[in-house]
Formats: structure tokens, sequence, C-alpha cells
């Protein structure tokens, strides 16, 4: 280490300029009230803590990053964007109470301009909010609510290992709307073991009722080190079967279509335009963002950088000064290509065809004549049949 170095000087990022695109935060928030048997995210229960760490101090840390990153920002050739989106995620955020929020956007508010048509999510468990929770972040400025739904059937949330009660996602999503939330999303899971085409209508049914304007799908992934993955392992759960999976995703399709909302990504439906999430197109577009708290990353002008992961360290690395990253890169311009192309494809807007380098156009041929996308305005888009596999197609546009 150099003289005067700090612990952290081998991790900070060394920053280019913007990238010209939308800027926008994530702040992470890692407490958990339980841990899901499927997650594999940065989150921490209180006995996992123990004193090490708590809202209090993550909060303060928090707010020494985001100053920390305003500060760095502020020497790059370029002025700071403003804040078109900020994402609160976890974790589950709403463990913080409407008040904890609240201070969150606050502490971003200190440091950056928002723009005044400001995006602003915050993820909710549906068994730590209320209406008067609701009440507090609209008053707050938040505008968008995404909560964790999964599914409607006891038996499949029991699987899973969530805590909240069947209907309660519903009724938090009605209470939200009734708040003043225009967007409000639910999030579904699909293809747990034991759950039936049955059990998946009864979800559909469930969030249709509610009457949101935004809808996350994903088919359940067993992640290595999860509890859910030692079920699997010790073969007291089966695997998702590939079949199965595919089946479901065209079934939520149907259905979210016939409702009015449609695809435009393929793990996400909308009401409309608005509806959209603007902070994941920022990172679909490989706009920047500044990634806040334990474990999150950011991106910046083609520089990406993480945070350490527990929340204790992640203050301790705070108080030395500099921002807290575990490690960095610069994305190289091949790395960056293939970004750009996993991301893109996955869009309806699809893909240029100006942006496909010169080696992908005989699998750009095969995939064209196997009927798994099409040329819209000079874009590759996918068709039903390819949204099903649209990892594959990548690989082969990749070679």
């Amino acid at each position: 280490m150099a003289p005067g170095a700090t612990p952290a000087d081998a991790e900070r990022p060394v920053l280019r300029d913007f990238g010209g695109g939308a800027f926008g935060v994530y702040v992470h928030v890692p407490f958990c009230a339980t841990r899901c048997g499927y997650c594999d995210f940065n989150t921490y229960t209180a006995g996992e803590l123990g004193t090490s760490a708590s809202p209090q101090s993550w909060l303060e840390a928090l707010r020494g990053e985001l100053a920390t990153a305003a500060t760095e920002f502020g020497a790059l050739p370029s002025a700071t964007p403003e804040v078109s989106t900020i994402f609160v995620g976890g974790g589950t955020p709403s463990l913080l109470g409407g008040d904890g929020l609240a201070s969150v956007l606050d502490a971003v508010r200190a440091n950056f301009t928002l723009a005044n048509d400001a995006e602003v999510t915050t993820e909710s468990n549906p068994e730590s909010t209320s209406p008067e929770f609701f009440d507090r972040l609209r008053a707050a400025g938040y505008t968008r609510i995404s909560l964790g739904m999964q599914s409607a059937a006891a038996h499949v949330l029991k699987v899973l290992d969530r805590t909240h009660t069947p209907g309660r996602a519903v009724a938090a999503a009605k209470e939200a709307r009734a708040a003043g939330f225009e967007h409000v999303n639910l999030d579904l899971i699909y293809g747990t073991p034991g759950e039936t085409d049955a059990d998946l209508d009864a979800s559909l049914d469930a969030v249709l009722a509610a009457g949101v304007d935004h809808v996350s799908a994903y088919s359940l992934i067993v992640e290595d080190g999860t509890a859910l993955a030692r079920k699997v392992r010790r073969g007291e759960l089966p695997a998702p079967d590939d079949d199965v999976l595919a089946a479901r995703y065209e079934r939520i399709d149907a259905r979210l279509a016939e409702a009015g909302l449609g695809w435009y990504e393929v793990s996400n439906w909308a009401a409309n335009d608005s509806a959209r999430c603007r902070h994941n197109l920022g990172y679909w577009a490989g706009g920047d963002w500044l990634g806040a708290g334990p474990g999150a990353h950011s991106h910046v002008g083609g520089v990406r950088w993480w945070n350490v992961k527990h929340p204790a360290r992640y203050a301790d690395r705070v108080a030395l000064g500099g921002l807290p990253a575990a490690g960095w890169e610069a994305l190289t311009d091949d790395e960056r290509y293939t970004e750009h192309l996993m991301l893109t494809v996955r869009l309806r807007t699809g893909l240029p065809l100006a942006d496909l380098a010169p080696s992908a156009r005989p699998a750009l041929d095969r995939v064209l004549v196997d009927g798994l996308a099409q040329v819209v305005d000079d874009h590759l888009v996918l068709t039903d049949r390819g949204r099903l596999l649209a990892d594959g197609i990548v690989r082969d546009l990749l070679g």
C-alpha cells in the first residue's frame, strides 16, 4: 500500500465522464424480516446482523456515500445530469416505514438535482404496508410502488418462504392506488414446485382485480447457496421444468395481453408507455446510474463498480472516504457490445440491425428463418416464440 493510502484506494474506481444518457439512482436496503428460501440477494435479517448494523447506521452511511458520489461526479468533465429516476430496492425497503423511506429520498435530494418529472419507485412487501404508509410515501414524493406478490396460492408462498398472506398484495395495491399512486406494479414468480395451472390462473385473476398498470413475471430460478437449492439437491422438491415454465409464460402473456397489458421487455408488461418502469429502461438502454448501499452496483460512462456487501463493512468503508467499492472495471468495447445486445434484444422495440457486428449476420439469418424474430423498421424484434428462447438467441448472435 502506498504511503498515505487508505485500505479503500485499491478498489477506488477511476471514473470517466458521463455517457450522455439517462441518469438514475438505485438505493439498496439490505434488511429483511425473514429470508425467503429462493432469494440470493444481498439481504440480512436482524438475527444475522446482531448489533453490527441497523437501519439507523445504514441510513447515516448512505448519506455519506451519496455526498461522496456527488463530490466525485462533480469533478468529471460534464455536469452531473439531473436524476431522472430513483429506485429503492432490497431487501425489504418497506421495513423502514414511511418516514424512513422519506428520509432516503431526502438524502438523494440533498446531494443531487431531481428532474421535475422524476420517477421515484420503492419496492414493498405487502405485509409491511398500510394506507398510512402509502399516504406518507405519496406526500414525500414517491411516484411508483412495486409490490412483491409472487403468487395468490398459499401453498406456493409456503414453498417460497414468503410471509405475506394470499390477498394482501391485492389489498396493498388498491391502498396504493387510493393514496394517489397512478403507477403500481405487482411481481409474480411462476414455475414454483407444486404450482398448478389453476394456481397461476388464480394469481392472474388477483393481479387483474388489483387494477395495476404494470406486471413483472419471472420464472423461478434455483440459485446456488439458497435454501431452495438445498431442498432440490436433497430431492425434497423437484427442479422447475423448462416445458412447464414455457407454457406458464405463454399463459401469463395471453392473459395480460387480453387485459390490455402489453409486453415491453421479455419479463415486463405495462398498460401504456407511461406505465413502463423508466428506471429499468435506463439499465436496458445502457444509461448511467449510481447504486448506493451495501452491494449495490453502479455504472457511469463505461466504468462499473460494486460496493462492499456487509452493512457494517459498508459503513466502515464510507467512513474512510471515497466510494465504498469492493471492486471496479472499465468495460471494453467488446463487453459493452455484448451487454448492449443482451439487453436490447429483450425489448419490444428491438435491436437496431445497424448495431449488429458483421460476424452476427449468419446467426441473424437463422433466427429470421426459424421464425424467432422479425425485422420491424430496421430493428430485430423477437416473435412470441422467440421470447421463450431469448437467451439462446443472444448466444447465437454473439457467436
